[in-house]
């Protein structure tokens, strides 16, 4: 899966993400071809190298006509969406100015549609978001993971006066993700650089187990002494898709849940004068009804006759429909009901790329780890058929794939 790093150690900011993505290698006369399509008035940007603390980067300067104007959120989606870009980067922008929009509105107790942006809502603002957003798509990210967030320290100074760092609507849209501070001082995390990272990043922690196919460095502004002012980003394939974050772990355990619990269930019959083709259509139209499950026992009753028990657990408003199943399609004369109490874990569902394509994994996890991980049987066996390898086998390999 083509993974993106965000290894924010001096925080980050639009332009530092744009410039990090051209460092990336982004084709620069494409991005600024496609951000024209937002038909908005002339601007340039400024590609060059910068020296910060020994490291080179890419600073992006952004230079746009002067103007006035405060955007409220329905202007910027206006110019958005009247633009000729592709859907998915006219979504993924909206996005991201929403999230702006929801945190400034917390912050100053107002409806959303009356928030108009200062420093956010100018036209350099959009541009950074939007050029991002351009990036993510032409390097074909799917997926988006970040550090711990720097957010630096002290004192800021903004349209509506001085506030300590983060200011109130960055502390906003870093809520859930891990932050940190140090004797730096500065606003080293900006509302924009917090609201593209909040928008596209589902996971947040150390460098997960990848194949790097390239490091980039985008250049801040500011210059300090032995400090690097960059944003990392990291681009590769991720080689365990089931990585869990040290903050993930943190949050689950937070829950104190190991398991979940339900209540089902349980109908039973035993049977001694019944053929297996109408055990097996039992057991067919059971699963069509949505049991949870079915099964057979096979038993010794009275006068040593064999026998087999119908077992099926289902949810408590399904017992009727399984009574009726038994009764009319069986010869039994009772059935046994119990109420069931069940334990089971957290479960989820991946998909992971392969040597043999994109796979499902059932995952199962216990107190917030992974305890049991699956391959989807009907696609291994589908592979099986095509490829002639025994479906062991290519089991083997996939696991073997995911623990790298």
């Amino acid at each position: 899966m083509k993974t993106l790093y965000f290894d924010c150690f001096a925080g980050a900011s639009g332009n530092m993400i744009l410039g990090a993505l051209v460092a990336l290698g982004i084709d620069r006369n494409k991005l600024i071809e496609e951000l024209k399509k937002l038909d908005i008035a002339d601007f340039e940007i400024e590609f060059s190298v910068k020296n910060k603390a020994g490291i080179s980067a890419i600073h992006a300067d952004v230079k746009v006509p002067e103007e006035k104007t405060h955007r409220h959120l329905h202007n910027i989606e206006k110019i958005i969406n009247d633009s000729r870009l592709n859907d998915s980067v006219k979504e993924r922008a909206i996005k991201i100015f929403t999230k702006l929009a929801e945190a400034e509105a917390k912050v100053h107790g107002i409806d959303v549609k009356k928030v108009h942006f200062h420093e956010v809502g100018a036209m350099d603002a959009i541009i950074d978001v939007v050029g991002a957003c351009i990036g993510f798509e032409m390097l074909g990210i799917e997926k988006f993971v970040c550090s711990k967030i720097h957010v630096g320290s002290g004192f800021v100074n903004m349209a509506h006066g001085k506030f300590p760092v983060p200011p109130p609507a960055v502390a906003e849209i870093l809520q859930n993700m891990p932050i940190y501070s140090t004797e730096i001082e500065g606003e080293l995390i900006t509302p924009t650089g917090a609201a593209i990272i909040a928008a596209v990043c589902e996971e947040f922690g150390q460098i997960p187990e990848m194949r790097i196919e390239k490091t980039a460095y985008g250049a801040g502004t500011r210059d300090y002494v032995d400090f690097p002012n960059v944003l990392r980003l990291i681009l590769g394939k991720t080689t365990n898709q089931l990585r869990i974050t040290n903050y993930e772990l943190r949050e689950k355990s937070n829950e104190q849940r190991t398991t979940n619990n339900e209540q089902l269930i349980l109908i039973e019959t035993n049977l001694d004068d019944i053929s297996p083709e109408i055990l097996g259509f039992v057991m067919e139209r059971a699963f069509e009804a949505d049991c949870l499950d079915c099964w057979f026992t096979p038993i010794q009753m009275k006068k040593n006759r064999p026998a087999t028990t119908i077992s099926i657990l289902c949810e408590n408003g399904k017992v009727e429909i399984f009574k009726e199943l038994l009764f009319t399609e069986t010869s039994t004369l009772g059935v046994r009901i119990s109420n069931i109490d069940r334990e089971f874990l957290e479960r989820e569902t991946q998909k992971i790329e392969t040597e043999f394509g994109e796979i499902a994994l059932k995952i199962a996890k216990y107190n917030g780890k992974i305890v049991n991980v699956k391959p989807e049987y009907d696609q291994m066996r589908e592979i099986a058929v095509k490829s002639k390898i025994p479906v062991k086998e290519i089991e083997r390999r996939i696991l073997r794939e995911i623990k790298g």
